[in-house]
Order: C-alpha cells, then sequence, then structure tokens
C-alpha cells in the first residue's frame, strides 16, 4: 500500500458577509461584529424572515472583466475571486509551477439560481410565443453547480483534477476532503478547494421560509444567530465563498510557502434518516467525527477545538451537542466549541470553506473564535461554547463538522504544522 502523501493548507480566499479579505473576515470574527441585517436584494416585506447575511462590499471588477462577469452567476463570480484571492495569499507563482498537477474542487449547495430567476422573469414577461427564443444560450452554464470549479480553471488554466460536489450545507467540507484524498493519492500537488453560495433570492429565501427553519427575529438582526443559545428560533440565511489552497507538503517546503496547518483528517457518513431533520440520536454525526479521527489516527482527547455545525436551530444544536459527548466522552467538556455561524450566519454550501478558514486562522493565531448572541444557556447545549468572546488558547488540533440536509455528513481534522 502506497504511503499518504502529507497534505497542507497555504493560502486563504473569502467573499464572505463579514469582509471580502482574510485580515476583515478575522478581525470580525474576533470582534464578534455580525454580518447579518435587513435584506437589501429584494425588498422582504411579505416574507416571515425580513433578514440575512448578504455580501455588502464585493467589488469582482479587479478580477474579472465586464465580459467574464455577464457569463457568471453570483456565486461563480464569488467563487472565481475567492480563489484568485487565495492564489494570491499561497504566493504560487503560476508561471513556474505545472498547471497540469494543479487542480480545482469547489462546489455548491444550490448553484445559479440568480441566472434561473432572472430567465425564468423574461420568460413570463415575453409569455410562451415569444420566450422560448429569448432564453439566454448561457443559462445552463450559468446555472450548473460545476461551473465554480470550471471557470476558476479557466481563468486561471489550471488543468489538473477538476471536479465539484454539491452535498447541501457538507459541500464545502466534503470539497475540502476530497481535494485532500487527491493530493493525498498522487493525482495532483495542489488543490483549490471549497465551496460558494449566492441563493439570497426571492425563491431561494423563501423556500427556507417556507421550511419553518429560519430565524423570525427581525426587530434584532445582530442577534439573531444565537447557536446554542436556549433562545434560539432558527438559522439565518448568507451568502459568500471559501476556498483554500491544499498543497503537498514537500512541493509547499520547495517553494517556502507560508503553511497556516497540516490536514490530518477527513470523514464521512450519511444519517439515512430523514430529508432536513438530523437522526435524533446524532448517530450520524457520530460516525463522520469518529472516522475523522481514525483517519487521523487520533484519540478524542488529543482535539483542542471544535468548529461546530452549530445553525441555531433548535434540533440541530441540540443533536450536535450529544454527537459530540457520544464521541468524546469526558473530554467533552475540556473542549472548546464555537459556531462562527453566529457571525456571518449559514453559508450553506459555503459554509464549509469559510470554517475551515476559521480553523485554519485559529491555529495560526492561537485564538478561538466565540459563539457570539450566547446568553440563556440550554440544559441540553451543556458544552463550553466560547461565548461572546473570543479566546486565546493553543490550537493543535482543530476539527469542523458539517451536517447536511439529506443526512450528509463531513468532518475534516487540521493540525499545527511541526
Amino acid at each position: 500500500m502506497l504511503k499518504k502523501r502529507r497534505v497542507v493548507v497555504t493560502g486563504l480566499g473569502t467573499v464572505s458577509p463579514i469582509g471580502c479579505t482574510i485580515d476583515k473576515f478575522w478581525s470580525s470574527l474576533l470582534e464578534g461584529k455580525s454580518g447579518v441585517r435587513r435584506l437589501t436584494r429584494f425588498d422582504p416585506t411579505y416574507y416571515t424572515c425580513k433578514i440575512g447575511a448578504e455580501v455588502i462590499d464585493f467589488d469582482p471588477s479587479p478580477y474579472l472583466s465586464a465580459k467574464e462577469l455577464k457569463r457568471m452567476d453570483r456565486f461563480v463570480q464569488f467563487a472565481v475571486v475567492s480563489a484568485k484571492l487565495a492564489v494570491l495569499d499561497s504566493r504560487i507563482n503560476l508561471d513556474k509551477t505545472d498547471r497540469n498537477r494543479f487542480g480545482v474542487l469547489v462546489g455548491s449547495g444550490i448553484g445559479g439560481l440568480h441566472t434561473v430567476e432572472a430567465e425564468h422573469r423574461q420568460y413570463i414577461a415575453l409569455g410562451p410565443e415569444k420566450g422560448p427564443a429569448r432564453i439566454s444560450p448561457f443559462l445552463i452554464p450559468m446555472l450548473i453547480i460545476n461551473m465554480a470549479s470550471g471557470q476558476i480553471s479557466i481563468t486561471m488554466g489550471l488543468k489538473g483534477p477538476n471536479t465539484a460536489v454539491g452535498t447541501a450545507c457538507a459541500t464545502g467540507n466534503h470539497s475540502i476532503g476530497d481535494a485532500f484524498r487527491i493530493i493525498q493519492r498522487d493525482e495532483a500537488d495542489i488543490m483549490v478547494c471549497g465551496g460558494s453560495e449566492a441563493a439570497i433570492t426571492v425563491m431561494g429565501f423563501g423556500g427556507f421560509c417556507a421550511l419553518r427553519a429560519v430565524s423570525l427575529r427581525n426587530d434584532d438582526p445582530a442577534r439573531a444567530s444565537r447557536p446554542f443559545d436556549k433562545n434560539r428560533d432558527g438559522f439565518v440565511m448568507g451568502e459568500g465563498c471559501g476556498v483554500v489552497i491544499l498543497e503537498e507538503l514537500e512541493h509547499a517546503l520547495k517553494r517556502n510557502a507560508k503553511i497556516y496547518c497540516e490536514m490530518a483528517g477527513y470523514g464521512m457518513s450519511g444519517d439515512a434518516y430523514h430529508m432536513t431533520a438530523p437522526d435524533p440520536q446524532g448517530d450520524g454525526g457520530v460516525r463522520c467525527m469518529r472516522a475523522s479521527l481514525k483517519d487521523a489516527g487520533m484519540k478524542p482527547e488529543d482535539v483542542d477545538y471544535i468548529n461546530a455545525h452549530g445553525t441555531s436551530t433548535i434540533y440541530n444544536d441540540k443533536i450536535e451537542t450529544l454527537a459530540i459527548k457520544k464521541v468524546f466522552g469526558s473530554h467533552a467538556k475540556k473542549l472548546a466549541v464555537s459556531s462562527t455561524k453566529s457571525v456571518m450566519g449559514h453559508l450553506l454550501g459555503a459554509a464549509g470553506g469559510v470554517e475551515m478558514i476559521a480553523c485554519a486562522l485559529a491555529i495560526r493565531h492561537s485564538i478561538i473564535p466565540p459563539t457570539i448572541n450566547y446568553e440563556t444557556p440550554d440544559p441540553d447545549c451543556d458544552l463550553d461554547y466560547v461565548p461572546n468572546k473570543p479566546r486565546h488558547h493553543k490550537i493543535k488540533v482543530a476539527a469542523s463538522n458539517a451536517l447536511g440536509f439529506g443526512g450528509h455528513n463531513a468532518t475534516l481534522i487540521v493540525k499545527k504544522y511541526t
């Protein structure tokens, strides 16, 4: 059996509701500066929920031409810009890199909903006689989920493995985990990987309202996302993108790369239970976390910090807490567990990407980002959630959970590089 190659994180890039640079993203997390506000992309007056975590300071013009922008849905624009920022952060010289060994794996939970809705509105306005002739030839290539990876590859000439993942809220973690495996198997030396989402549209947002899964704290947006707090009433929908550069260790060392952390483990599981609800015993999350520990060759007590899925819904937070206690036993009470969704909302398919960035920065800077809006303890959620303020703490090992609709679960483990 071939020895698995070591893989490190050497670049970070994000477009998020709390900042479109890594520095702004990180400072907002540590300050607990919420990205949740009343929606501006459309009038939410007649929606039960009127708040979300929108990206408001996104300017793609330095990275994409006007022609390119017209042929990319918003989620693809987020992905391409984030990927270019991550490559810049990694200081990779593309002209001196074998692009046949540089791949892309960026997914999305929903894909090009903006494009679908815009084209459908035009069809309805023109009617069944004239509408079909006016459907854009770019409709399909703009809406499909894999176009985030495709356009990153095209704009940067990356010719290595190129694929995409669509596993709802677990997309980002699965993308990074699968890219990790690709490098381990010696099928690439570098991968751009993560997730992108831009589904705050009249239908996308309306669909989550219809599910009754979102917070109705419309009069207090900044305090609406409150994972693990007893008075939580639902998640806050967000948008954005998070990607990381994964690189084979020796390849990174040869070019004297900055190393944020090392990939250590990846676990997956399926609940086989319900379309949207988690298994009430946390079985899927338990098996997923245990699989990641086994892959990393670690014991539960080796983990210092968990970036929880922590959506701020009644059942998810309760069941994730239960799963953590089952996996980590007595060590669960010694773990720091925080949810960065408290600050930036739930970015759906992009969540795992931005949360991996948070883990990488937490290890690098020895600071754990807080769970803000934590005011009233819930007896069912009785772990250390790093309430309201960041905590200086040396982190050797961090784990990140992602638990998606359809029962898709993925856990990533990263460790300090030594």
